[in-house]
């Protein structure tokens, strides 16, 4: 009997240190850049109280200048979770290494359920540009090299559309033409004259006056109310699949599960706060890599293809 009792204590000892060791000291939270770095902090703050209730890990905010900082964090290990990864971001990470990080969902729009966004070209409301033609001669902004809406896609369709590269300014379509850092930087480059023109990004659905439901123009739209006033979009793309939820395959996959289930629990039961950290009004929807492969075979072109 004793014997029973001492081998039971030893069992509940060793699932006890297993489950511990599964934990890591702490987590963190990547945020992509090219935003007000404050307002990326602070729409993500209750992610990171909610996870360290729920998980009972001190969860860490590693907000970036830029795309980059976040692709070679999920790539050095160094980052564990995004809310919401830029498809070209995913794409960058997949193409390097396929095993790296997993996709928890696609960021779905509560208003309407769509799964995709749109890349835009914004001029100043009052400027006589109507569409792509009429910016011949005239200064262009991209967002970050690695964003989907910012530069892959639109960048892609001036290559159909006029011709030429960026590395020639379309062949000389453009006057001057260069990266901005990121889309709340073209925003404002653009109403304050440094930019005739510049790409953002938006849903489309939704509220206008709101900057619609989600997207660059939305989140700008929250400590500018007026901004749709101030600008006017000339030309949108395809639809893109929206961004995704996604984990590092670097953790202990039972505290991995545990994390994803925390994710999608946030996303249920306060997604007041999820909304705030996707960058709209949002919610997780299952997806597959089946739904970003266009993105991944279009970066894949870009990089490794000769062109």
């Amino acid at each position: 009997m004793k014997n029973r009792w001492i081998g039971a204590l030893l069992l509940a000892g060793l699932v006890s240190n297993n489950l511990h060791a599964s934990m890591p000291k702490a987590i963190n939270l990547g945020i992509l850049g090219g935003e007000n770095a404050e307002a990326q902090i602070g729409n993500n703050q209750c992610v990171v109280e909610f996870m360290q209730e729920e998980l009972g890990v001190k969860t860490n905010i590693r907000n970036s200048s830029d795309y980059n900082s976040v692709i070679q964090g999920l790539l050095g290990k160094k980052i564990d979770l995004v809310i919401n990864m830029s498809p070209k971001a995913f794409a960058e990470v997949h193409l390097n290494d396929p095993e790296a990080i997993d996709i928890i969902g696609l960021i779905a729009d509560n208003t309407d359920n769509s799964r995709g966004y749109h890349s835009v070209v914004i001029v100043k409301a009052d400027s006589p540009y109507q569409n792509i033609d009429d910016l011949r001669g005239h200064s262009f902004a991209f967002a970050d090299p690695n964003s989907t809406s910012g530069y892959l896609i639109p960048n892609n369709q001036l290559e159909h559309q006029v011709g030429g590269t960026m590395d020639n300014r379309f062949n000389g379509f453009f006057e001057s033409l260069s990266f901005s850092g990121g889309h709340e930087q073209n925003i404002v480059g653009v109403i304050n004259g440094q930019f005739d023109a510049a790409v953002s990004a938006s849903s489309m659905v939704g509220d206008r006056a709101s900057g619609y439901s989600a997207g660059a123009l939305h989140r700008y739209a929250k400590h500018d109310p007026e901004v749709m006033d101030k600008i006017r979009i000339i030309w949108q793309s395809p639809l893109i699949a929206n961004g995704s939820t996604i984990v590092s395959n670097d953790l202990d996959p039972k505290f991995k599960a545990k994390l994803v289930a925390a994710v999608k629990k946030l996303d249920k039961e306060d997604n007041t706060c999820f909304s705030k950290a996707a960058g709209g009004l949002r919610h997780l929807a299952d997806t597959s890599i089946e739904e970003y492969q266009s993105v991944i075979d279009l970066v894949y072109a870009t990089k490794f293809v000769q062109r």
